[in-house]
């Protein structure tokens, strides 16, 4: 299984060349739940920090505000929403 990619802090032309400010928008409060990619997700987190853990025994990441984030087709993970988070993510 493909591991979770980070890009922190990317430059605005990236985020521009990637039309991230078109992205859907999703949120959650604090919680923690399972969560399973049909197809690869990339998102940009604009508020909040999290814990992910792939449920094939990966090591956890932790995101937060700024980061680009490439979740792999395939992947089951668990979620720990440690401060609000509000993301923009585009499938596929």
């Amino acid at each position: 299984m493909l591991p979770i990619m980070v890009e922190q802090q990317p430059a605005d032309e990236r985020l521009e060349q990637l039309g991230v400010k078109d992205w859907a928008v999703w949120s959650c409060e604090v919680a923690q739940f399972p969560w399973q990619y049909d197809q690869r997700e990339v998102c940009y987190l604009l508020e909040g920090q999290a814990v992910v853990t792939p449920a094939d025994g990966g090591a956890p990441v932790e995101i937060g505000v700024g980061d680009l984030v490439v979740f792999p087709a395939g992947m089951s993970c668990q979620w720990e929403v440690l401060q609000p988070v509000r993301k923009q993510y585009r499938i596929g």
